[in-house]
């Protein structure tokens, strides 16, 4: 297994450089890049961005180790893996209110100390502090996904008054630095957990001060360009911390129920949403199981947890460059056929997984090697599914119909490791039986459901040509 890792991490990674080369000689030239205060204002948001995700990247390859480290069962770590789950779930509609109530930059300061916070719990054994750490990480994690932007967002448009078509560029480029950071990620913590004989912990205390990078960022650098914009504009910005109200008031209790609803209407009268929206909630449920599974698969055999990350990181990274490649004016292929093939190759992996773990015969290369082919479809699928998005729900509406996704596929995620759960403790507590097996399973067969929503949108999308790359997109 150390020979094949090795062997798959170089691999990936000469890979990995002609995709992104091939996908950027075949991508037209972006306005955006010829104008130098936009792009000063990009890399000042990346500077602040960037360190969030490195953050992010460095508790992934070693948080289930850490947790066995500390001599926690499979069923006590998937209550662990649930309730991370449910926080997100819960703090999702308070994390789009934050931005509001803080002000933008208020809610990036809170997610860099809540982190902080989460990271530092994991250096307690005690069962309960460790929850703790896993809400707190729920809390985070819905903030990182909603306060960066909206700030993002506010300036761009609002005091920069920069175009509309200019935003894809910037997290395009947030992508490919997000690929390098979790690939780099994974290197940075075996490095210190392994190598330097640090333990488990050690990623996660590396991520601290990753996080106080990012909230000096945000404290000084940010609040200097809103220092500036509001001088140039001659009194406080609309949103900025001190013009917005204290709380959730009757007001916008109300505003944030109609938005809720909406959103669900907005779900239900298109069939194009629907099936888009099952695909994303089978689809990205059974990541969050993978994200448990994947480490006690392989661990038992000894392979450097950190540098499997990193392969894995690396073969998702191919995927996204790959799509660019084929979506570009030399692939000339289209979102929707990629989204069906992203969702087959995953089905493939899981269907391989059902077999390579079964007990009694465990096949450790060959669920590595489906681990890859998983990522490689996880690559293809997020920006096929970004775009698909993007053409078949409105703007306005677009985060209380996310919101609303959101639940199903969580819901079906503790689900599943809940039914783990309760496998492992119907076996008596022991590891390693048939839990892991039938989980993949189920996953196959759920990913297989989500094929046939996929396809139905396929035929949905063959004469909309809404759902379709114009020439200008390619």
């Amino acid at each position: 297994m150390l020979v094949t890792v090795y062997v798959a991490l170089a691999a990936l990674g000469l890979v990995c450089a002609g995709l992104e080369l091939a996908a950027r000689r075949a991508s037209p030239p972006q306005l955006s890049a010829a104008n130098p205060a936009f792009r000063s204002f990009q890399t000042l948001f990346l500077r602040g961005y960037l360190p969030a995700l490195c953050a992010d990247w460095l508790q992934g390859p070693y948080l289930y180790k850490l947790y066995r480290h500390y001599n926690f069962l499979e069923s006590q770590i998937a209550i662990l893996y649930v309730c991370g789950l449910g926080s997100c779930a819960l703090f999702a509609p308070v994390a789009a209110w934050l931005p509001q109530a803080l002000g933008r930059r208020g809610a990036c300061l809170l997610f860099c100390v809540a982190y902080s916070a989460c990271c530092f719990t994991k250096l307690s054994r005690d069962y309960f502090t460790l929850i703790l750490g896993r809400v707190l990480g729920g809390l985070s994690t819905s903030l990182l996904s909603t306060a960066f932007e909206a700030w993002y967002l506010q300036r761009h448009l609002g005091a920069r008054d920069f175009p509309r078509e200019w935003i894809p560029a910037t997290f395009a480029r947030a992508g490919g630095w997000n690929h390098g950071l979790a690939v780099g990620a994974g290197l940075a913590a075996n490095l210190l957990a392994e190598w330097a004989g640090l333990g488990p912990v050690a990623p996660f205390l590396l991520a601290v001060p990753f996080l106080a990078g990012c909230g000096w960022v945000v404290l000084w650098e940010w609040g200097r360009e809103e220092a500036e914009g509001e001088a140039e504009q001659g009194g406080p910005l609309l949103g900025a911390p001190s013009t917005l109200p204290p709380g959730p008031g009757p007001s916008t209790r109300a505003r944030l129920w109609r938005s809720a609803l909406d959103g669900l209407r907005c779900l239900l009268a298109d069939r194009r949403v629907v099936l888009l929206g099952v695909v994303q909630a089978l689809f990205e449920s059974v990541l969050y199981i993978f994200v448990f599974l994947w480490t006690p698969v392989l661990d038992p055999h000894g392979p450097p947890l950190g540098l499997v990350f990193s392969c894995l990181m690396a073969a998702s990274m191919a995927g996204s460059s790959l799509y660019r490649l084929a979506t570009s004016p030399r692939g000339r292929l289209q979102p929707l056929p990629l989204l069906c093939a992203a969702v087959l190759l995953v089905a493939v992996a899981l269907g391989v997984l059902t077999v390579s773990t079964a007990p009694g015969r465990p096949r450790p290369l060959r669920s590595f090697l489906a681990f890859l082919l998983l990522e490689l479809g996880c690559g293809l699928y997020f920006p096929a599914v970004a775009f698909l998005q993007s053409r078949v729900v409105p703007e306005d509406r677009r985060g209380a119909v996310l919101a609303w996704l959101r639940l199903p596929l969580l819901l079906l995620a503790c689900l599943g490791l809940l039914a783990l759960h309760g496998e492992v403790s119907g076996s008596g507590g022991g590891e390693g039986g048939a839990g892991t097996s039938h989980m993949f399973g189920g996953c196959a067969v759920m990913m297989g459901s989500a094929l046939l929503a996929a396809g139905g949108l396929l035929a949905l999308g063959r004469h909309d040509d809404h759902l379709r790359l114009g020439e200008g997109d390619m």
